[in-house]
Order: C-alpha cells, then sequence, then structure tokens
C-alpha cells in the first residue's frame, strides 16, 4: 500500500503525462478531448484517466476507440515518465460534466418555477384558524388569576 500523498502526486502526475500525449496521436478519430483527472489505485498498478469531448455521440464514439487503440503507447510513455517498477495500466472514462451540469440547471429551474408557482397561488391568502395559535403567558397568567377569583 502506497501513501496517500504519493498516490494523488502519480494520479496527478498520469493527468498531465497523458494530456500532453495525446496531442501526440496521429489518429484521425481522436476529437478534440480533454484529460479532465486521473486516479490511480493504492498499490499504483491501475489508473482510470477521465476525459471529456468536444462533439456528438459519434466523435465521442470515434475519439473512445482512437484512445483504446492508443492505450499501449500511452501506457509505455507514462509508466517510462513515471519511473516505477510496473507501469500503471490505463483505462479511459467519458466524463459527462457538462452533461451533469446541464442536467443540474434543469433541476434548479424546474424548482425556481414550482417555487414561483406556489408562491404566485400564495399570494393574498390568509393562514386557517387562529392569527397566533399559541397561547402567550399572559393569557395563561390571567385564566389563572380568573380561576383564582373564582374559588375564593
Amino acid at each position: 500500500m502506497s501513501d496517500p500523498a504519493k498516490t494523488r502526486r502519480h494520479a496527478e502526475r498520469v493527468r498531465e503525462l497523458v494530456a500532453s500525449l495525446v496531442r501526440e496521436i496521429k489518429d484521425p478519430r481522436l476529437g478534440m478531448v480533454t484529460i479532465t483527472d486521473a486516479r490511480i489505485t493504492g498499490d499504483l498498478r491501475e489508473a482510470t484517466v477521465y476525459y471529456t469531448v468536444l462533439g456528438d455521440v459519434t466523435e465521442q464514439a470515434s475519439t473512445a476507440a482512437a484512445l483504446e487503440s492508443a492505450k499501449g503507447m500511452l501506457r509505455s510513455r507514462v509508466g517510462h515518465a513515471l519511473g516505477l517498477r510496473h507501469s500503471p495500466s490505463l483505462a479511459f472514462v467519458m466524463d459527462n460534466v457538462l452533461d451533469h451540469a446541464k442536467e443540474i440547471d434543469d433541476l434548479l429551474a424546474a424548482a425556481k418555477h414550482r417555487d414561483e408557482e406556489v408562491q404566485r397561488l400564495a399570494a393574498g391568502k390568509k393562514y386557517a384558524g387562529d392569527p397566533d395559535p399559541y397561547k402567550s403567558e399572559d393569557e395563561d397568567e390571567d385564566e389563572r388569576v380568573g380561576a383564582a377569583e373564582d374559588q375564593g
């Protein structure tokens, strides 16, 4: 088991290395790719590289295929640059940050619309029952004084 700080440093280094090496890939299927993150296991044997692609689903699929075909070259270059005994295996995962952000924005917009609808329905309405349903201390004292006078 490796030190967590060392693992984070290696993961950051893997991200930087893959980001720079992706530019050297001459595959025409490779689109506008951005390496967003990398995570590496504690034993430094497996690295997961997260990426985004600018474009539609077909460009994303072709970029995924290009990265898979270049995986061996990237692994050997990353392993050599890291200077580890074993080169970490690389797994590429599509990072849908933009899709998640859009989904969150849509949910927030829907919640705002529902809040505005509730505010519109509540405008000019009154609460049912007494305006102050809780008894105050002054009323309790008045009741006790009145009850004592009735007994006396």
